[in-house]
């Protein structure tokens, strides 16, 4: 890796093309470099790990909605079009929209894979718009498995690059203001751009994704599921322009007027952000996780706690047993899903799907009393309004844990840990304490995720909405990605049950 100190210049410095971060990542972007059998094993793991959740959330109202606007674009002349998960692949739109419609499927139940570190993301975001554009144009430019393998590749290394080294929460911007660049970036990998095109993409990427943290905060709504999916088809579009000639706002990021300078530290504000040196394999896929259950990444170890303690210690879940529950943990999970956010929304049982999925005190409540977790059961109305729950549930809080915090943002990956220490106070006076670092599914958790739990949550969320045979056929074809060709690619998605689809009521719009 090679490190890039990155500071704001004035305007009368003329900072060189070839200082500025978003000519370094173009720089990565168009490096030819291969792809070890490593990550693209872990790529192949993703682009199954994203049709689970997908297939899962096919039905959900957002996604209905994202797929009726995209059905309202079809494929433009500039090539076949991309596909949308749920329909027969013969159906195309146009590639922007294909990448709005499967990246708000993906992301709808919070259940993809995660990277957390100054930043938070989920960089399996990268894979619906990058997917789409190499359908799009897989013909016309000859395009195969192993192009799309690099372009995602490159997708994750940009965003989790960015995520190591600078902090946009911190200054209330929404996540996805990374992703945007690591998109424009991973479809200028796909397409073999040169510099110039993938460094003026990566700015106008940029400049269109930053927005208010605000999607995440307080009552949280279906805008949580389509911001990064935004993002991808804002990519999509900035790379066309780019392509057609058009320039992005220079220097994006060290300008007087830029992103540093008026969105995150301010005029004085500086980063060391490390990127691949030329030649050097993309490798930071390996550095994301999963998710085994369908919550926000900060609770995934906390629902395997709760879950151990359901199973060992049967006197927790006698009503009124437990007097007090805290949660000791980062300063992250702290103060943006736990009672540190002071929203008294996460204590509410008629708060959205979404406000639950960022509740610490409702998540761990839940799974202590069922020993289990469910992407559709444990958030439903009925649930969360249990008398028993929300009397448990109004007993639970979380605190800041120093040592916990620096865990949570060690860059050793044998020490960075996500979890915490839970102090539970019972009614009889006796006091149970137990803790845990990493969730189960996490690479050195309990029971870490490889192909074959990929693909089991593929079967398992796929099955009340796909044939079998058709749950096997794009099992088969994404195993065989590095392999595909240009006619593969549009196989590269999940087509509903007959009738599934045209069940539900579709809104309608302006389009």
């Amino acid at each position: 890796m090679q490190l890039h100190h990155v500071r704001v210049h004035k305007s009368d410095e003329n900072l060189a093309r070839e200082d500025q971060l978003a000519w370094k990542i173009a720089e990565v972007a168009a490096d030819p470099a291969l792809v070890s059998e490593e990550v693209t094993e872990m790529v192949i793991n993703r682009v199954i790990d994203n049709a689970s959740v997908a297939a899962a959330s096919l039905t959900r109202r957002p996604v209905i909605a994202a797929r009726s606007q995209a059905l309202s674009h079809p494929r433009s002349n500039g090539g076949d079009g991309a596909t949308v998960f749920g329909l027969a692949p013969a159906r195309r739109v146009s590639p922007e929209w294909a990448a709005w419609a499967n990246g708000v499927a993906v992301r709808e139940l919070d259940y993809h894979d995660t990277f957390l570190a100054a930043e938070y993301s989920h960089p399996g975001d990268n894979i619906p718009p990058i997917t789409a554009v190499a359908q799009h144009l897989a013909a016309s430019r000859g395009l195969t498995g192993g192009d799309l393998i690099r372009g995602i590749a490159t997708g994750y290394e940009i965003q989790i690059d960015l995520v190591k080294s600078i902090s946009l929460h911190a200054h209330k911007i929404d996540h996805v203001a990374h992703l945007g660049p690591s998109v424009a970036a991973g479809i200028g990998t796909l397409l073999g751009l040169d510099k110039e095109i993938i460094f003026q993409a990566v700015g106008q990427a940029l400049h269109t994704t930053t927005a208010t943290r605000q999607s995440r905060k307080g009552e949280i709504s279906s805008w949580k599921a389509h911001a990064p999916a935004f993002a991808g088809k804002m990519a999509v579009e900035a790379v066309d322009r780019a392509l057609r000639g058009e320039t992005s706002p220079t220097p994006i990021y060290e300008g007087e007027d830029g992103v540093i300078a008026w969105l995150l530290d301010g005029p004085e504000g500086s980063y060391d952000v490390s990127l691949p040196k030329p030649g050097s394999i993309k490798r930071a896929i390996l550095d994301s996780y999963t998710k085994e259950h369908s919550a926000e990444y900060q609770a995934q170890a906390w629902i395997d706690l709760a879950r151990k303690l359901h199973n060992e210690h049967p006197e927790l879940l006698v009503a009124g047993a437990i007097e007090s529950v805290v949660i000791h943990t980062s300063h992250h999970t702290h103060f943006v899903i736990g009672s540190g956010a002071n929203d008294p929304q996460k204590y509410d049982p008629t708060a959205s799907r979404e406000t639950l999925d960022h509740s610490i005190p409702y998540i761990f409540t839940v799974a202590l009393q069922d020993g289990t977790w469910n992407h559709v059961d444990s958030y439903s109305p009925e649930r969360a309004g249990r008398p028993d729950t929300i009397a448990l549930w109004n007993t639970v809080t979380t605190t800041e844990d120093a040592e916990w915090t620096r865990r949570y943002h060690s860059l050793d990956p044998a020490e960075k840990a996500f979890g915490g220490r839970v102090e539970i106070e019972l009614a009889n006076g006796t006091r149970l304490v137990d803790e845990i670092a990493v969730a189960d599914a996490h690479p050195l958790g309990a029971r870490p995720f490889a192909r074959a739990e990929y693909i089991n949550k593929f079967r398992t969320l796929a099955a009340p909405v796909m044939e079998v045979s058709e749950i096997e056929r794009f099992l088969a074809l994404a195993q065989r990605l590095p392999e595909l060709g240009a006619a593969d690619l549009g196989g590269l998605t999940i087509v509903a049950k007959p009738g599934l689809l045209s069940g539900v009521a579709t809104p309608n719009g302006i389009f």
